[in-house]
């Protein structure tokens, strides 16, 4: 009999209760931890559960995983790990764990569609499809922007309490990203952030991006005049002593979305230890509290911070239609809906 089935029979659970706990390290037969939903057991066999037993999360493929289900698998990307292969075709990337942890873990021919990614050097959730089903549903929940993505960083400076981005990105000739100038025609970007603690020559942000452009977060805070420590692209040209962060400082810590007849899931990355070091090092003793949590996903309307200088006076739009602005920031207003 399979493990996942007797565990359904003995305990009264659902079958796919039965396999996640099986999964999560959670049932003992003849006293030995099994993790796979498919192993057969013997009839007489003792089959022991233990719903409070923390699961089991990291596996032998170097990869930790957030939360998984039968359409959706929810991993812990670290910073230097691309996510999927460039033209360069490397062998060791995220969606290539991903794939090994699912063939070792399920067996037959895995599947992990790519829904997104994050930079090589950001770290945090990512999450993969299990199936073309989902796949369709998750790809359309971004294109739709009806996802809940939490992001901290490390900005350089005294950026302002909170406030919005709203600036159209265009594409530079060394393919990197820059904020559209007056009259130039873009593609429109958006990013809420809050201030949660003041440190010494940066901030703590939580940030919450409400479109998905490459490169979005640190080109807006870059042409902000508070780039993300440790951006070697779109940070200070000369690094100096304030910011010699081993990378650039942004982590993906929640991720949150719904599928069709599925529960919400919502899985949170840890801070990684080169993040909480760099925290901690720029930490003012007896510091002013941080203030409060950042507002529940929803749009809002606020001021635009000007680039470079946080006094910079503001000016009249130019340009024709798309043109974009970037305007001194002010607490972020709140409005009922979207």
């Amino acid at each position: 009999m399979r493990l996942d089935l007797a565990v359904a029979r003995r305990f009264g659970l659902a079958r796919r209760a039965a396999r996640e706990a099986v999964r999560s390290g959670r049932v003992d037969v003849d006293g030995e931890t099994q993790d796979e939903p498919g192993a057969e057991v013997a009839e007489d066999a003792r089959v022991e559960l233990f719903p409070d037993r923390p699961a089991r999360r990291t596996v032998r493929t170097r990869l930790a995983v957030l939360h998984e289900d039968d359409d959706v698998i929810v991993v812990d990307k670290p910073a230097g790990l691309l996510t999927v292969p460039t033209e360069a075709r490397e062998r060791d990337t995220l969606w290539s764990r991903v794939l090994q942890y699912l063939q070792l873990r399920r067996g037959g021919r895995p599947y992990a569609g790519i829904v997104h990614r994050l930079d090589k050097d950001t770290s945090g959730a990512v999450v993969f499809a299990r199936n073309r089903r989902a796949l369709h549903a998750l790809q359309d929940r971004f294109r739709r922007h009806d996802v809940d993505r939490e992001y901290v960083a490390l900005a350089e400076g005294r950026p302002p309490d909170a406030g919005t981005f709203d600036a159209d990105l265009v594409r530079t000739r060394d393919l990197r990203r820059s904020v559209a100038r007056p009259g130039e025609s873009g593609r429109r970007a958006v990013t809420r952030f809050q201030v949660l603690e003041r440190l010494r020559d940066a901030a703590l942000v939580s940030i919450r991006p409400e479109t998905g452009r490459t490169h979005q977060i640190r080109v807006h805070f870059s042409a902000a005049g508070h780039p993300i420590l440790g951006d070697r692209v779109y940070g200070a040209r000369e690094r100096d002593a304030t910011d010699d962060a081993p990378r650039q400082m942004l982590h993906a810590r929640r991720l949150g979305f719904a599928l069709p007849e599925r529960a919400r899931v919502s899985a949170e990355s840890p801070l990684p230890d080169d993040f909480r070091r760099e925290l901690e090092a720029r930490r003012i003793p007896g510091g002013a509290a941080p203030p409060s949590a950042p507002a529940a996903p929803g749009r809002e309307r606020s001021g635009r911070p000007a680039p470079r200088r946080e006094n910079r006076p503001k000016k009249k739009r130019a340009g024709g239609a798309g043109a974009s602005e970037f305007r001194k920031s002010k607490p972020l207003p709140t409005r009922r809906g979207r």
